[in-house]
């Protein structure tokens, strides 16, 4: 079959492959790596109004129990199939071990368009898809753990969490059922944003590589380059702001109503104010619109972030990508046949499974938080604070020198919450990402970050079944 015609597994399962030709492990290990455990494919029936009905059709697919819990969102879209969901819950595994999380992949789907629903409907349909992940034991904290996805967000974990509640009455390690819930029903802070930030934390360590940058005709940093957005959701929104608070220029836009271009950059803000008075993207004062929404994916820039969702650059727009780095903040978003293309023209590609690692990253956190019943920080910030002003008057004393306050607070700030999990955030794209390019430069034949992200992933993976004696 022809890269062309691939589907979205089936594409997963091409560079797995790929990748997997470049390890030493026997093909049973490999192919009990490579396909999904469990695969639930539900139907349920909502009520409407009088006798009007819709069937809702559901899946929760558990790629890899290699390591517990599972891990992998939720999402609301008409666009959910079977194939769609253990092709994210695939990646979904091979992310968590390429970021070092100790869980294997998940990842579910109900097929709706939210927008067709009230709020009381989705609650329902919530609760409904929840109730029947309990049943067939797909959810637990030490088992399954859901977490937002497209068309989802805390309201409807805060939903699947206190459903889960409602059936396991005592148990104290409930909240840690599902993850991106809101603070106060036991969430995290930072985890709205985390992904985008784990965006912009695995771009800007990817352009510190002098000799890397060189070979695109880039410069080092993130100031200054020219950025290209595609998709204006939680991922988007959040990774334009990191990359313009940096210095970039953000100078196109697109979403699923329109696109816009600017070349002397566009502020995310006031394009957010100004979709939310008019209900489009289209028409922001400064900017130009574009006839169709994808030509955005082919305005000149520096970077390209598809943050919307999978398979938007294919064989067809692949040769017209001006972009000299794709930092694939979607899930899947470039298709086999367009990651040759690229490659070719010697575009580098920044893949999903390593880029878009932040939102995993920190509800791991979140379920170490649910776990020790503790705000992290809580225990250490006020000695930190003590500690350090304590110091800084000693050598106030013995310098004879004052720092005005502001100073002061800057130096004696004990770290928080929000701190740490940045903290611990960049910590994790920067040690995952010198990983995956030290694989790149020492494997002979590997020729790009997605390849040496699979076969550092296998790997790990490898390791975890063949300690479990599975496979000697």
């Amino acid at each position: 079959m022809s890269n062309q015609k691939l589907s979205f597994f089936e594409t997963v399962l091409a560079f797995f492959d790929k990748a997997a030709s470049f390890t030493n492990h026997p093909k049973g290990l490999l192919d009990q790596i490579k396909y999904c455990n469990s695969v639930y494919k539900f139907n349920f029936p909502l009520k409407l109004r009088n006798d009007e009905y819709d069937i809702i059709h559901a899946y929760r697919v558990e790629h890899s129990h290699h390591a517990l819990p599972v891990k992998g969102g939720i999402r609301y879209s008409e666009m959910v199939n079977e194939d769609e969901v253990k092709a994210l819950a695939a990646l979904m595994t091979y992310k968590c071990a390429v970021v070092d999380l100790p869980f294997g992949g998940a990842k579910g789907g109900v097929r709706i368009e939210p927008r067709d629903y009230n709020d009381g409907q989705l609650e329902r349909i919530t609760r409904r898809y929840t109730s029947e992940l309990i049943r067939k034991n797909f959810i637990g904290p030490g088992i399954d753990v859901p977490a937002p996805d497209y068309g989802t967000g805390p309201r409807e974990m805060a939903w699947m969490a206190d459903t889960y509640h409602t059936f396991n009455p005592g148990q104290i390690d409930a909240n840690a059922c599902v993850t991106g819930k809101p603070i106060e029903q036991g969430g995290i802070h930072g985890r709205t944003e985390a992904t985008g930030n784990g965006v912009f934390y695995g771009v800007r360590h990817a352009l510190s590589y002098a000799d890397d940058m060189k070979a695109l005709g880039l410069t080092t940093g993130i100031e200054g380059k020219k950025i290209v957005i595609q998709g204006l959701g939680n991922v988007g929104y959040h990774a334009s702001n990191f990359f313009q608070k940096a210095g970039a220029l953000i100078v196109a836009v697109a979403e699923y109503d329109g696109a816009i271009y600017n070349p002397q950059g566009i502020n995310i803000d006031a394009l957010q104010k100004h979709r939310q008075e008019t209900g489009s993207t289209l028409n922001f004062p400064g900017a130009k619109n574009f006839n169709n929404s994808l030509e955005a994916l082919e305005y000149e820039c520096d970077i390209l972030v598809p943050a919307a969702l999978e398979r938007q650059i294919n064989d067809e727009n692949a040769p017209r990508i001006k972009a000299k780095i794709v930092a694939e903040a979607a899930n899947g978003p470039t298709g086999a046949t367009a990651v040759e293309i690229l490659k070719k023209r010697g575009i580098m590609i920044l893949p999903d499974m390593y880029l878009n690692a932040g939102g995993v990253t920190v509800s791991y956190f979140e379920w170490l938080k649910n776990l020790s019943h503790v705000r992290f920080g809580r225990m250490s910030k006020r000695f930190e604070e003590a500690s350090n002003s304590a110091l800084l008057d000693s050598v106030e004393k013995m310098t004879g020198k004052s720092l005005s306050p502001e100073e002061k607070n800057l130096i004696t700030h004990g770290a928080d919450e929000i701190d740490l999990v940045n903290s611990g955030l960049e910590e994790t794209m920067i040690n995952s990402y010198d990983l995956i390019r030290n694989r790149l430069k020492e494997t002979s034949g590997i020729d790009d970050l997605r390849t040496a992200a699979f076969a550092l992933a296998i790997d790990k993976i490898a390791i975890c079944y063949m300690q479990l004696g599975i496979f000697p």
